[in-house]
């Protein structure tokens, strides 16, 4: 195998999706791994000769940052692997830098795409999640590959080399205390795992079999007490909800409890990853939204009713909460959770199509909405823009389409009134915004 070719280079600002950025002879290359400031060696990874821009991993760190600390996971550690894992990018970061980081990145994502100036808006601070000191054991959802040893694995960015991985240090320690790692999964394509924020506890385990009978036969190795079922989807994820369960070992659900309410999620269903997002997130959501009583409001992207539900309670018998979502698992999920509001509607379509009819027949005050990471498309920004609805509070994953639909709904005669940004997926590139919107 021919080896990648080394250089050593000074790492400039940090930009989004986990890169830092610098430059070589003219040509931009972004670089993972490092810190901004650090003097480095890079082995590069993509260096085509007629490429726009090269990307590279730090290898060694001559001259390190004072905000660098020794990462806590082996596996995705760049400099002790030459394939490391995604999955903890900022590992090597201490938690405070990182934040500062993040906030970098959304600013500089605001200001470029969404038109706006960071520096003039007074931008948020990423705030950190109480109780989380360390930045580990958040994960309530894990999805993993599985090597042609039957081991669990993951694969490093933009790679498909399989790692096969012992333990998973963001991962909720039930997951953990499951063994999972020391199981056997040969004919199994992978494996997915959720633990409930009902007890902290209540573990469900998904398997997507790609051999007939592998599923029954990885399911007797889990101990007593693991939820274990089969799923049928091949590919994307089982929380897009288009896959078959079959309860093998207990049950293909679970319970969850946020603000002194339960949701019922199924293994195909949509949920918040970290193990404090859904209370945090519907806190701030009710905040900043300020249903009130006989109020009509929209919750697009509704996924199980996580926002639906507490706004239903909100607006009271005299009001009326659409919940609009797409995905047929996360639809039936939501169903469920809100079968005993008679002021909730619960509809299954393309939120676009879905949003015109209900904007057509109510008057609505407010509109929530929780994108998936590639935000809202032009046609649902129209749809809010003729709506003529006051305010929106807009949560999002991605800083970039956040950004990019911030510029669709001030063209369209929003303001953004408010913003804050939630980190609810420490030692990773990620954030969580949550926007106000108001008519001007």
């Amino acid at each position: 195998m021919t080896e990648s070719p080394t250089l050593t280079l000074r790492l400039g600002a940090i930009a989004h999706g986990g890169h830092t950025v610098a430059r070589h002879e003219g040509r931009v290359i972004f670089v993972r791994h490092g810190i901004p400031g650090e003097l480095v060696t890079v082995r590069l990874t993509e260096s085509g000769e007629n490429a726009k821009f090269w990307r590279a991993d730090v290898v060694e760190v001559q001259e390190a940052s004072e905000h660098r600390v020794p990462h806590f996971w082996a596996a995705a550690d760049a400099l002790r692997r030459r394939d490391p894992v995604g999955g903890a990018e900022f590992g090597h970061i201490t938690l405070e830098h990182q934040r500062e980081l993040k906030a970098a990145v959304a600013a500089e994502q605001l200001t470029r795409l969404g038109g706006l100036k960071a520096e003039d808006y007074n931008f948020p601070a990423v705030q950190p999640v109480a109780g989380q000191d360390d930045g580990l054991g958040w994960r309530t959802r894990m999805s993993y590959s599985v090597d042609a040893d039957g081991k669990l694995a993951m694969s490093g960015f933009r790679s498909n080399t399989l790692t096969a991985i012992d333990s998973m240090p963001l991962a909720h320690p039930a997951i953990e205390r499951t063994g999972l790692y020391a199981m056997d999964f040969s004919g199994i394509e992978r494996v997915e795992a959720a633990v409930s924020s009902a007890d902290d506890a209540n573990v469900l385990i998904l398997l997507a079999e790609s051999r007939p009978g592998a599923a029954r036969k990885a399911a007797r190795q889990f101990p007593e007490g693991v939820n274990v079922a089969a799923f049928s989807q091949q590919g994307g994820s089982a929380a897009d909800g288009r896959g078959e369960l079959q309860a093998l070992a207990g049950r293909s659900w679970l319970q969850e409890s946020v603000l002194g309410e339960g949701f019922r999620i199924t293994g195909e269903g949509f949920w918040q990853v970290h193990r404090a997002a859904a209370t945090v997130l519907s806190e701030r959501v009710l905040e900043l939204t300020e249903p009130a009583r006989g109020e009509q409001i929209a919750d697009l992207y509704a996924g199980a009713g996580l926002f639906s539900l507490p706004l239903a309670k909100a607006v009271g018998p005299e009001g009326r909460v659409f919940s609009i979502e797409g995905a047929p698992g996360t639809y039936a999920d939501a169903k469920k959770n809100l079968r005993e509001l008679r002021q909730a509607s619960v509809i299954r379509g393309r939120v676009e199509r879905v949003l015109r009819q209900v904007a057509r027949d109510a008057q609505l005050d407010a509109v929530v909405l929780d994108p998936p990471r590639a935000g809202i498309d032009k046609q649902v920004a129209a749809e809010l823009g003729s709506s003529g609805v006051s305010r929106i509070c807009y949560v999002s994953c991605d800083p970039a389409s956040f950004a990019r639909d911030t510029a669709r709904l001030t063209s369209r005669g929003y303001e953004l009134a408010h913003m804050e940004i939630h980190d609810l997926y420490p030692h990773t590139h990620h954030m969580e915004s949550i926007g106000l919107f108001v008519r001007r």
